[in-house]
């Protein structure tokens, strides 16, 4: 009898890399493995998986370790995917091996790498400690920050996957221990976030000139929709906000543009709108010649406005002057414009003179319930002026003609705000305002070349623009 049981037969011995992986063989691994080391990241048959997946998933954790270490030419691929789209750490995750999981991570391993099923490693760490009644796997992970709040393709959590059974209470609570931890990190995380937008906006207004009630207001809608971040990121459920359609009215010149575009960086910024863009139109961009082109026209600006603003220059001239003027398109082309503005795709700005803008608002009873926030663009002083001059001196761009120029400490806020009010009338700032600077500074660096020496060497002269060189431009840009 005991001749017969020596002669049960006994299990194979492995003869591929994929089988040494599974029995645990580590000798015998590494002899195969130093003998052929492109067997390395080797695929089995079927189901895809490397040897590093199949010793994962048997917790085989000598020869993990041996792969990790492993000195070759090739280094091991930490997240291949078998035919599910599943990593080495999710075969330990799904199994159990706790041991074989921390190595893994220990040596750079995506804690949250998706599965075809959108299954993390957590997701099947919870399946088996339900199987296993067994936490110390989720706990690695969580340990490791897998994230909880993770969603597979049918929208599940980890959690959702729990019954409310009182044998789920030890992997409930350390789940939801967990949920909190993390939900309140990224507050925190999301708190940074936001006082860098907030920041990142305060600059940006800064560059604007008077406007206070406007800059106001957008820092108002920026501290809510920011605040409204905050509170998503606590996990607090909060109906979205919807930026206002708005009205622009003011004389040229008097920032409506760069305001519509700095609005579009904010709402952009804090996630209100998919991109900044502002596209900018007037009549010409939207009204046809004939009839049955005005309205293929105007929509055609509204899909290339789509997911940012479209700023309406000189929105008045849209009205006929007339009301019996039945052979203009430009009401089509509003109520165009109208018909979108409550699907959320694109803010509308309305810019023009005061006085004509309010055709456009009596034009069209829808007009005022969906264009609910006007602005006042005040005409600038020549103190603003003056202000605006400086601040475009100490912002502009390499590519622009007054690019290394500065000013003449003569150039003081108050002696060209004094310049200003004398070489120009009140008619002309009214209907310039800030239009007037930047030809008043070509006019200067054309009279400081005109001015200087060919044989001028001096570096500071050579660069520095005068009071005197603004008067002479001002002086013909009246003429």
């Amino acid at each position: 009898m005991q001749r017969n049981r020596d002669q049960r037969p006994r299990p194979a011995k492995p003869t591929t890399v994929h089988g040494y992986a599974q029995s645990g063989d580590l000798i015998g691994f590494q002899k195969l493995l130093r003998d052929n080391p492109s067997l390395l990241n080797d695929r089995n048959p079927v189901m895809a998986q490397t040897p590093l997946h199949v010793s994962a998933g048997y917790n085989n954790v000598e020869i993990v370790k041996f792969m990790l270490g492993w000195q070759g030419p090739e280094k091991v691929e930490l997240e291949a995917k078998n035919m599910y789209g599943e990593t080495p750490l999710h075969m330990a995750a799904k199994n159990g091996c706790n041991e074989a999981a921390q190595l893994l991570l220990a040596n750079g391993a995506f804690v949250e790498a998706k599965a075809n099923n959108g299954m993390s490693p957590l997701h099947l760490a919870v399946w088996h400690s339900l199987r296993a009644e067994n936490c110390s796997t989720v706990k690695t992970l969580l340990e490791n920050n897998a994230d909880c709040s993770a969603e597979d393709n049918e929208g599940m959590t980890p959690i959702n996957h729990l019954s409310q059974g009182s044998e789920n209470e030890q992997l409930r609570g350390l789940l939801q221990r967990y949920h909190e931890e993390q939900r309140k990190r990224k507050a925190i995380e999301a708190c940074s976030e936001t006082k860098a937008k907030m920041d990142e906006l305060e600059d940006s207004l800064s560059n604007i000139v008077g406007l206070q009630e406007l800059k106001l207001q957008l820092q108002k809608w920026a501290k809510g929709m920011l605040l409204d971040e905050r509170r998503r990121a606590l996990g607090l459920k909060v109906g979205p906000r919807r930026p206002p359609h708005m009205a622009f009215l003011g004389n040229p010149g008097t920032g409506k543009t760069m305001v519509a575009r700095i609005l579009g960086r904010l709402l952009y910024m804090v996630g209100i709108l998919p991109t900044d863009k502002v596209t900018e139109v007037q009549r010409t961009d939207l009204v046809g010649e004939f009839v049955g082109h005005t309205g293929p026209k105007t929509r055609r600006k509204i899909k290339d406005a789509e997911g940012g603003i479209l700023f309406v220059d000189e929105a008045y001239r849209l009205i006929p002057m007339q009301k019996a003027d039945d052979k203009d398109y430009g009401l089509e082309a509003l109520e165009e414009i109208m018909s979108v503005m409550d699907s959320g795709k694109v803010v509308v700005i309305f810019a023009g003179y005061t006085e004509p803008m309010k055709r456009v608002i009596s034009s069209n009873e829808g007009f005022c319930r969906r264009v609910t926030k006007f602005f006042h663009f005040d005409d600038f002083s020549s103190i603003d002026l003056a202000n605006i001059l400086h601040l475009k001196m100490s912002h502009q761009a390499e590519d622009s003609l007054l690019y290394g120029f500065k000013l003449h400490p003569s150039c003081t806020v108050d002696a060209v705000a004094t310049m200003i009010e004398r070489e120009t009338s009140e008619k002309q700032r009214k209907e310039m305002n800030g239009g007037l600077v930047d030809p008043m500074l070509v006019n200067a660096r054309e009279n400081l070349d005109l001015r200087l020496e060919f044989d001028c060497v001096d570096t500071d002269e050579l660069l520095t623009i005068t009071l005197e060189d603004l008067q002479v431009g001002l002086q013909l840009l009246s003429q």
